[in-house]
């Protein structure tokens, strides 16, 4: 095709039928090498639309692929409440499906990609035996961990932990506030400076289930309904004035409020890290399908 843009440069003269051809050899000859070249990159070469092509489909497996294995990943440790209640062989499998994709990881260097971690991540998985204390609170009866999660905001280096619980009477929250420094391309330093004990939000409405399990015994709440109909106004007054109440601050400062995070995988909606005592944490964005 470069060699019909240089063709189209010359002058040319249009020839009528009765006009006889007589040009120099040297221009019939510029004329055919001209040609020659056309022909090379013509319609007819398809090798390098070709090598594009399956260049794109291979772009286009691994992505699919990609795809695959987050969705196995999410379906093996659905319903183990976060990995508290995931057995052996599930971590096993969980710890496959998160080797293969830091395999395919589309962002190597994740400090390098900080508007992919800014926002709000749930914490969807995870193999840290320290948190499995605070897990299993939710096991208790009209206790509920609601979600734990983690905010970025990479503008400021800011990263905010929070844990949301709710029972019968009130929800609250327990946070804390840290910041972080990038060290390598995949791992940031975080420096835990605040914490914070959430107002908590009384319910206007107590409802309690029929019965609750606990420790093997079924616990009938049935008896307790007349009383809990009878301090009904009491408790939307004292919500309120609960409520309008700042929340508690306190400052961490001690040895142990230093701890690091490497990032092996990072798109737009799964985040995988490990942290310092080698557990896994899998993170999903706030608002992506995959948790649903």
């Amino acid at each position: 095709m470069a060699a019909i843009s240089q063709l189209n440069q010359f002058p040319c003269k249009t020839l009528s039928s009765k006009t006889p051809l007589s040009l120099p050899i040297e221009r019939r000859n510029l004329f055919l090498v001209k040609a020659v070249d056309e022909d090379e990159w013509g319609p007819e070469n398809e090798g390098p639309p070709v090598a594009l092509a399956e260049k794109g489909e291979e772009e286009l497996r691994e992505l699919t692929e990609v795809d695959s294995l987050k969705r196995q990943l999410v379906d093996t440790f659905y319903g183990t409440d976060r990995g508290l209640n995931a057995i052996s062989e599930t971590r096993a499998e969980v710890v496959e499906l998160i080797t293969q994709l830091e395999a395919r990881n589309p962002n190597p260097a994740p400090t390098e990609a900080l508007t992919l971690l800014n926002g709000k991540w749930i914490l969807a998985y995870t193999s840290f035996a320290g948190l499995f204390p605070l897990l299993s609170r939710g096991t208790l009866p009209l206790v509920k961990v609601e979600e734990i999660s983690q905010t970025i905001d990479s503008e400021n280096f800011t990263v905010q932990n929070s844990v949301q619980f709710s029972g019968p009477l009130a929800t609250t929250s327990i946070s804390t506030n840290a910041k972080f420094e990038v060290r390598s391309p995949k791992r940031v330093q975080i420096k835990f400076e605040e914490g914070i004990i959430g107002t908590p939000k009384l319910t206007d409405s107590i409802e309690l289930p029929e019965n609750v399990e606990f420790l093997g015994q079924k616990i009938d709440f049935t008896p307790f309904r007349g009383i809990i109909s009878s301090v009904q106004d009491t408790a939307s007054s004292v919500a309120k004035t609960i409520s309008s109440q700042p929340p508690l601050k306190f400052s961490i400062s001690n040895r142990n409020a230093e701890s690091w995070l490497l990032t092996t995988y990072l798109d737009d909606d799964l985040r995988i890290s490990r942290g310092d005592a080698g557990s896994i944490f899998v993170l999903i964005k706030e608002g992506s399908p995959l948790l649903n």
